[in-house]
């Protein structure tokens, strides 16, 4: 009898489905929800899969419960944008090794009158105006790369803990905290890939942008199999050697919407 044959049989005789076989070759990759809302990864993943075989189940959160499933060992490989965290994870041994992939930025959207006057490219500035102004500010309060990228830019205008009457945490993904900020007419920090494709932008326009301090760069990184050993390494590996490759980078580059483009790959000169 070949070996195919012996292969057929054995998994009959376990009562396996053929086709169990074939579904292995899959992986679960943690994200944020700007790569999923953004419309990236519907773009990025069948491209992947025709180059490698390998399908890609995405889990859609916040970079802090993304990197968190990870810890557990509830995901094969994590992309996320928050470069501390990201290099913490691997420092205490859950990721075997942060690779930069591409970056966008943030910006400051909020209702076209701008009644703060926070329209400007000094973030910093921006949010001071919008702590002493009587507007709302929605924050996403999920501990999400982009609510650590908020708290940053809060500390840098010399405010530990945003606490003004009409700053509001929905702990949320970036579409949800914008539906609320178009719908209020406030303002929100928000990634410039989810922005773009986002659709109910009611009266909100961007207003800060331009800033060297809104940069938002992703990073990619394998669970460590020492912390979790049923992690399936190789599988989760050739993403990552595909996604920082020319053909990978290219795939990226070339996701536009409205023509323009929502990630610029770097996975060379990132940082």
């Amino acid at each position: 009898m070949r070996v195919w044959q012996r292969v057929a049989a054995i998994v009959l005789t376990m009562g396996i489905a053929p086709f169990a076989i074939a579904q292995e070759r899959s992986i679960v990759m943690a994200s944020t929800t700007s790569t999923e809302q953004s419309g990236l990864f519907a773009h990025l993943l069948p491209a992947f899969k025709k180059a490698r075989g390998i399908d890609v189940k995405v889990v859609s959160v916040g970079t802090g419960q993304a990197l968190d499933l990870g810890r557990r060992g509830d995901a094969d490989l994590v992309f996320v944008h928050d470069q501390a965290a990201e290099e913490k994870f691997v420092a205490e041994g859950f990721g075997v090794k942060r690779y930069p992939v591409m970056y966008n930025d943030f910006v400051i959207v909020g209702p076209r009158a701008d009644p703060a006057g926070a329209k400007g490219r000094d973030v910093a500035q921006a949010l001071r105006k919008l702590a002493s102004a009587d507007v709302s500010f929605i924050s996403r309060g999920d501990k999400s790369g982009t609510h650590a990228a908020e708290l940053r830019y809060w500390r840098m205008a010399g405010i530990d803990s945003p606490a003004f009457a009409n700053y509001k945490q929905c702990g949320c993904g970036m579409g949800q905290a914008l539906n609320i900020a178009s719908s209020t007419n406030a303002y929100a920090l928000t990634d410039r890939g989810t922005w773009l494709s986002f659709k109910n932008r009611g009266d909100l326009v961007v207003l800060v942008e331009g800033d060297t301090r809104l940069f938002n760069q992703y990073g990619v990184m394998v669970v460590n199999p020492v912390k979790h050993p049923h992690v399936k390494t190789a599988l989760a590996q050739a993403f990552v050697d595909w996604v920082v490759s020319d053909e990978g980078q290219g795939v990226i580059a070339s996701y536009r919407v409205g023509g323009e483009q929502l990630f610029f790959p770097n996975a060379k000169g990132g940082r």
